[in-house]
């Protein structure tokens, strides 16, 4: 029996203040899908925000702000809260909504990466070989990123949330120990 296939990719962005939610879903021509919805669920929320068809189409590509995911409700369409890093749960479903669907937990991890670029900004690099205290700088930036790497892992491929999230809290210690001036 032929179906439909869904999928969703949030991929990782420097966008402070959105989360970008894309369709990848591959659909049964001789299934028309009905009533698509798109459940968001933030970081420390219990309850989804949900997109209906009036606003997620087949093949939809979204670039949600905190006004889209309520939790800004002061100057939307003039300024944009920055979204947290964390868990959000993404689901998709098609009618009924119970039996076809599909739900990701994915990692962001924006600020932390934008912490690592302020990072990659401050070192005095020159097209030859550095110094060994800013290789050693160069090597801490790596390991962090594997840290990051392996947090998004834990928590998306791997289902282990609590791992990736312990993971994750590791490496902006660390990043907050190679940022501190007067340490």
């Amino acid at each position: 029996m032929s179906r439909h296939v869904l999928s969703l990719e949030a991929p990782t962005t420097l966008n402070k203040c959105i989360l970008r939610v894309i369709d990848t879903s591959i659909y049964n021509a001789d299934m028309a899908p009905r009533c698509p919805q798109l459940y968001v669920t933030l970081p420390g929320f219990s309850r989804p925000v949900v997109f209906d068809e009036s606003v997620i189409s087949l093949g939809f590509s979204l670039n949600l702000t905190a006004c889209d995911l309520e939790i800004q409700t002061a100057g939307c369409g003039t300024s944009y809260a920055d979204l947290q890093d964390g868990i959000y749960v993404l689901k998709y479903a098609l009618s009924p909504h119970d039996v076809v669907y599909v739900e990701y937990n994915h990692l962001r991890i924006t600020m932390a990466l934008l912490k690592i670029q302020e990072l990659r900004c401050d070192l005095q690099l020159n097209a030859c070989d550095p110094p060994k205290a800013i290789k050693d700088k160069m090597d801490k930036i790596d390991e962090i990123m594997q840290y990051l790497e392996t947090a998004k892992a834990k928590v998306e491929l791997c289902h282990e949330p609590s791992k990736g999230m312990e993971l994750y809290n590791y490496a902006i210690k660390l990043l907050g120990k190679m940022q501190c001036k007067t340490c």
